[in-house]
């Protein structure tokens, strides 16, 4: 008989990795407070004297049923990715979905981006965990304990990865969206690193209308509504002509950055079906090496790399909901027979 190669394992393993069933349906169709109130607070805090912007979303009235931080990725800022309002459409706001659905949810700007302040550094990997632990006293002041859900998107789910290393105290569960390991063989990565010498000679790499709009056209061109990168854009030009170069520069040089076997909490990796960030091997091979059984890892149909804004998004939501809540783990008792 032949045995498996440890390719073929991998192409096993995908295969069994399940496709997002949910019907497209309305959004506010799975949100049973639909027609409550959405309420923001902003909040600031420091890290080593850099002036950072926090940002929260809730149901009026009433305690939240979870508590759930996003961690935003390279190009533009926490409120635009989460909480995007799109004149005549519904639906495009993460923050609100989830809100909806009973959670209290949280962002922030990292150092560099949107209202937070524009220091010396290029905001790496690393300051953005840096970032995140100071968020977390914002979110004890409020008289909560700072541990929570973490979703993190594209160089966000290496922050939240990172993080999820480095301080697991704060991390109740983890789920990454757009996530790369190694970077190996990722046509991405490969394009970033034509340029690096360029990302490398400035903390600040320069954006405009026609990046903004390609970002939603490089891996499939119908995967999101033809408007998106210019809505997108008049957002985020407000801040700047200009976004740090630090994870541009870490994800072509410094991957991995996450090491799977120190992750202990319940896991989600949510996969696009289009998605250049990285290979489908690079991410079976990390959720492989992930210790826990507490783990899923989901292929979408019908989305790209920013997922949440795709607009076959109704489907991820569905499946990122479904791992947040998910009952509580009951350890089994007695003793394993095979």
């Amino acid at each position: 008989m032949t045995q498996p190669t440890d390719r073929s394992r991998r192409k096993a393993l995908l295969a069994g990795v399940g496709l997002a069933a949910a019907p497209v349906l309305p959004l506010a169709a799975s949100s049973p407070s639909a027609g409550a109130r959405v309420v923001a607070d902003e909040f600031w805090t420091e890290k080593k004297g850099v002036r950072l912007w926090v940002y929260r979303k809730r149901l009026e009235g009433g305690a939240p049923t979870q508590r759930l931080f996003c961690v935003h990725g390279s190009s533009y800022s926490g409120k635009t990715m989460f909480d995007l309002q799109v004149p005549g459409r519904e639906g495009y706001s993460m923050m609100d979905h989830f809100a909806r659905l009973g959670f209290e949810v949280w962002t922030m700007d990292h150092e560099g981006y949107g209202h937070s302040q524009k220091a010396a550094g290029n905001s790496d990997i690393q300051s953005g965990v840096d970032d995140l632990k100071a968020a977390m006293g914002v979110i004890e002041k409020t008289g909560a304990p700072a541990r929570l859900a973490f979703f993190g998107q594209s160089s966000g789910a290496l922050r939240a990865g990172r993080f999820a290393n480095q301080y697991p105290g704060h991390v109740e569960k983890l789920a990454l969206d757009a996530f790369v390991w190694t970077g190996k063989d990722a046509p991405t990565l490969a394009q970033r690193a034509q340029n690096l010498a360029r990302y490398q000679a400035s903390n600040r790499r320069p954006v405009n209308r026609e990046f903004y709009e390609s970002v939603f056209t490089r891996d499939h061109s119908g995967a999101a509504e033809a408007m998106l990168g210019s809505v997108i854009a008049d957002l985020e030009l407000q801040y700047g002509d200009s976004v740090p170069t630090g994870t541009y520069v870490d994800m072509v040089t410094k991957l991995p950055l996450v090491d799977p076997e120190k992750i202990r909490c319940p896991l989600m990796i949510l996969r696009a079906e289009h998605d250049g960030i990285a290979t489908d091997e690079d991410i079976v091979n990390f959720y492989a090496k992930v210790p826990s059984a507490d783990k899923q890892l989901l292929k979408v149909a019908g989305l790209a790399h920013t997922a949440m804004l795709g607009v076959n998004r109704g489907r991820f939501y569905h499946a990122l909901n479904a791992f947040l809540t998910m009952p509580s783990l009951q350890e089994l008792q007695g003793a394993r027979q095979h």
